[in-house]
């Protein structure tokens, strides 16, 4: 049996089934980035709530495992040598995920290096951008009569699609065959469509490849499934 009580999260946390990897997380794009991953994959685990609606991301017991107090954040205890590992950031832990399964990030170096570049496009650009978009047309930024910074991230945004809908012009998937990069990149993309209701905004119908690649996402089964985990109260 898997000892995690060294591990302060466990406190509030308390985990039933300690031999598994332990995620603990919000249905938001980045939070179903793993348990998507975990779904697909089929690693054994057991999900956690940690509710903004409590402030959960700023106890101790969070901050303990996520000093950024940001889901998603894991703990594996089967890690590295067979010992327990924690992990924040969702693209790190996509990473660590498809390297310990040997499941959907490429063995060939320049294909994992490509793979890569477009995690990184999702976490450095998509990520920051749509959720400045979502701030500023879903919530507080409607009551702001300077329309100036919300069509800053329109602008931004509706490129980094386009950037997606070139890309995806010759291809099923991101890399061709399904990958962590998708995985990243469709959840963001769902919600800005959906969530934050800003698809009429961007012009999301001049993106065809987008949608089609979207709508394929969001029909998998591992993705239905992780979409709703952790399930909310």
């Amino acid at each position: 049996m898997s000892d995690l009580s060294t591990f302060l999260i466990n406190a509030k946390w308390p985990a039933q089934h300690p031999e598994r990897l332990q995620l603990y997380s919000l249905p938001t794009p980045n939070g179903v980035k793993v348990s998507i991953m975990l779904e697909e994959i089929g690693l054994a685990y057991e999900p956690h709530l940690v509710s903004f609606e409590t402030n959960d991301q700023m106890s101790p017991e969070f901050l303990s495992l996520n000093p950024n107090n940001k889901i998603p954040a894991i703990i594996d205890p089967a890690g590295p040598g067979g010992k327990p590992l924690a992990l924040f950031e969702s693209g790190a832990i996509l990473v660590y995920l498809a390297e310990k399964s040997g499941q959907l990030l490429s063995a060939d170096a320049a294909e994992r290096y490509q793979t890569l570049q477009w995690l990184m496009f999702q976490m450095g650009g998509i990520g920051p951008m749509f959720g400045q978009l979502g701030f500023f047309h879903k919530f507080a930024g409607k009551e702001y009569e300077d329309k100036r910074p919300r069509d800053r991230y329109v602008t931004e945004s509706r490129r980094l699609v386009g950037v997606l809908d070139r890309h995806l012009a010759e291809r099923e998937w991101v890399m061709g065959a399904y990958s962590i990069a998708d995985i990243a990149i469709f959840p963001w993309v769902r919600n800005l469509v959906g969530f934050y209701g800003a698809g009429e905004l961007i012009g999301f119908q001049d993106f065809p490849n987008v949608a089609r690649v979207l709508a394929t996402f969001v029909a998998r089964p591992a993705v239905i499934k992780g979409l709703a985990i952790p399930a909310r109260g």
